[in-house]
């Protein structure tokens, strides 16, 4: 059975784990460097009520994880966050990122954010089409501004507003 709940320091390593398979097999992250649990650590220190972090448990063991992340830090910028999502490979296409999906949106609403803007590798139609299935709009693209196992990839951003 499957279990949402928010994350605690103690997760860190698994959630770590899934992130640094994504970095190295994936175009859903343009980091192109394995993260350290003391850097996880600082990312997770930058979350808090209204940035939250959630992960799905099955078995106890941890399959996903979805966070909000704050989308810039001056000010103006206090009610949007950058949504990310992440399932552990053998995990994919069981609906687990949906049911993410479903329960971060319901976490910023909660937090009285105003807006969620997804940026997409231009290859990522799972994660768009995901977006889209709950509301999210496309609002542009971005054109060959990361490169990740050697192509140049754009990204295309969404926006989901409450």
């Amino acid at each position: 059975m499957l279990a949402i709940r928010q994350a605690t320091p103690a997760d860190l390593g698994q959630i770590t784990e899934i992130y640094n398979d994504a970095i190295q097999k994936t175009t859903a992250t343009f980091d192109t460097e394995l993260k350290t649990l003391e850097e996880q650590e600082k990312w997770f220190a930058n979350h808090d009520a209204s940035h939250p972090v959630l992960i799905a448990e099955q078995d106890g063991l941890i399959v996903a994880w979805t966070s909000l992340s704050q989308w810039s830090d001056r000010c103006a910028y206090c009610d949007t966050a950058e949504i990310s999502l992440y399932v552990k490979e053998e995990y994919r296409g069981k609906g687990i990122g949906k049911e993410l999906m479903k329960a971060i949106i319901q976490e910023g609403k909660t937090a009285g954010l105003h807006t969620i803007i997804a940026r997409i590798a231009g290859s990522n139609k799972i994660s768009a089409d995901l977006c889209k299935s709950f509301g999210f709009q496309y609002i542009g693209t971005m054109r060959e501004v990361g490169k990740k196992f050697d192509q140049l990839l754009d990204v295309h951003l969404m926006q989901l507003i409450y």
